[in-house]
């Protein structure tokens, strides 16, 4: 297999690390033992560089490879505790249950909530309805930046995305809790847009279809991996 240009391995090897991190919720120390087993020897570090390397990479890719998400969006906010300090991760949902963005800040307040909205606005224009909880926060920014959008703020109607933030809370189980804001945003961006595609709504599937959307999700990766050497070029 081909190398990278200023890496070890072939790009293969690379991929499967970055998939098995993402798909299985593993720690890099059991991403090493998965690669020894196989005959490759390398440093937990060195899996760690091509996770937060090669992650955006295929989390880019996925994301211009997928369709418009649906015009109704449900967003809400979740503690954190990142070094005995409260940080408010902010994610927002599609209807579909597919994650459209990931934000960690500070506050969680108005203008918080503004930097949200702007960012989901500039990427997928306006929705035609937003769900939150009762946080008043949401309101004047989806006022001033989705006029026509019909807002339901109502605790009861936020499960889907509460669904959503459990892979999140595992995976600071798993990471011995979040070391770093930067930290936070630079694995869950790309660990979000990898996990939608290798982790389809079952539950809503036949078998027959479950396999077919794994199929196509190994097919994308597997093309996706090919062109990872424009990257390090």
């Amino acid at each position: 297999m081909p190398r990278l240009k200023g890496f070890r391995y072939p790009r293969e090897v690379i991929a499967y690390a970055v998939w098995a991190y993402h798909r299985f919720a593993l720690s890099t120390a059991a991403v090493e033992d998965l690669l020894a087993e196989r005959g490759v020897l390398v440093s937990r570090e060195a899996i760690r560089l091509w996770v937060y390397r090669f992650g955006w990479h295929f989390a880019d890719c996925i994301r211009c490879d997928r369709p418009r998400p649906n015009d109704k969006w449900h967003v809400d906010e979740v503690v954190l505790t990142i070094r005995s300090q409260k940080h408010w991760l902010w994610r927002a949902i599609d209807v579909d249950g597919d994650v459209l963005d990931i934000l960690v800040q500070t506050r969680r307040n108005a203008k918080a909530a503004k930097r949200v909205f702007k960012r989901l606005v500039a990427s997928f224009g306006e929705p035609r309805v937003v769900i939150t909880g009762k946080l008043r926060s949401y309101i004047k920014p989806i006022k001033t930046l989705a006029p026509c959008a019909d807002h339901r703020a109502h605790k009861s109607l936020i499960n889907a995305i509460e669904v959503s933030h459990r892979p999140t809370r595992k995976r600071a189980k798993i990471l011995s809790k979040f070391k770093s804001h930067r930290q936070v945003q630079r694995f869950l961006s790309p660990y979000d847009q990898i996990n939608l595609i290798f982790r389809p709504h079952q539950y809503q599937l036949s078998a027959a279809s479950y396999r077919h959307a794994r199929s196509d999700a190994f097919s994308l990766w597997a093309a996706k991996t090919a062109e990872t050497a424009e990257i390090t070029a």
